[in-house]
């Protein structure tokens, strides 16, 4: 499987995707995005090497484990391992640091983690952790600009990406949809990803929390770089060659559930 990035077009093509419910005819798609149908079949080409649609005949659908479910029915799941990844992200922060948190629903538990933290520096895209981190224990918090997506509350664009880039923080921590050993931290949106890429050139201490049931799997957009990511948080052990993924690119490792590093 590549660990490259989708380009503009096949994210605009899985954007469509998702949109039509996860499958659609190619004619559709070659209408919405005002394109030609060799345009359409030459980048699904490259989506179905990388098992990220499959086609049919006249038609084209998602891979079922990439699908992303909306963002309020994933902040009800896997609670109490939210929790416990929260707490472990949280347990090096200290009263007046700085910190990005991105759109990720375990990032949202990061944030109620903080609660009972003070002047905190806090750089996010997502309403919801603006929300719950402003106007409390003399917290300062920046809202990136632009505007919101409307499933998510989270702001993209240039707006959002130049805030990122004029404030530099001490930890960013930052949600994906994947873990693979041959390509590392995935999301499923091109814009999360690009805004991430920004964050972890903008951050001193990098980190990834995510729980155990994104290891092994795949999602559309791999982040870059991955040597530059400091920690990575889980809730369980991930497989042998995830571990060697993660050593290989000097990324330790915390098991919430052990609460312990591991090299």
């Amino acid at each position: 499987m590549s660990a490259k990035t989708t380009n503009q077009r096949e994210e605009e093509i899985l954007r469509a995707l998702y949109r039509a419910g996860g499958s659609c005819r190619v004619r559709f798609l070659a209408n919405e995005l005002g394109v030609t149908f060799e345009t359409i079949r030459r980048n699904l080409r490259t989506l179905e090497e990388r098992n990220i649609v499959r086609k049919v005949h006249g038609g084209v659908h998602l891979v079922e484990e990439i699908l992303e479910p909306t963002f309020e029915s994933r902040l009800d799941k896997m609670v109490n391992s939210k929790e416990k990844l929260a707490k472990a992200a949280v347990e090096n922060i200290s009263d007046g640091d700085s910190i990005f948190l991105d759109i990720g629903t375990t990032t949202a538990y990061v944030a109620m983690a903080l609660k009972n933290h003070s002047d905190l520096f806090v750089v996010t895209n997502s309403v919801f952790v603006a929300s719950t981190l402003s106007t409390r224990n003399n917290n300062k918090v920046f809202m990136a600009g632009g505007e919101l997506r409307p499933h998510d509350g989270g702001a993209f664009g240039v707006e959002a990406q130049d805030l990122i880039r004029r404030l530099n923080v001490r930890f960013a921590i930052l949600s994906v949809g994947a873990i693979n050993a041959d390509t590392g931290f995935m999301l499923h949106d091109l814009q999360e990803a690009n805004l991430a890429n920004i964050a972890i050139e903008n951050a001193q201490v990098r980190v990834i929390v995510a729980d155990g049931e994104k290891l092994g799997k795949r999602a559309p957009v791999a982040l870059q770089d991955i040597s530059r990511i400091d920690l990575f948080v889980t809730d369980r052990q991930p497989p042998r060659n995830i571990q060697k993924m993660l050593e290989e690119n000097e990324i330790d490792l915390i098991v919430a559930n052990e609460n312990q590093p591991q090299s």
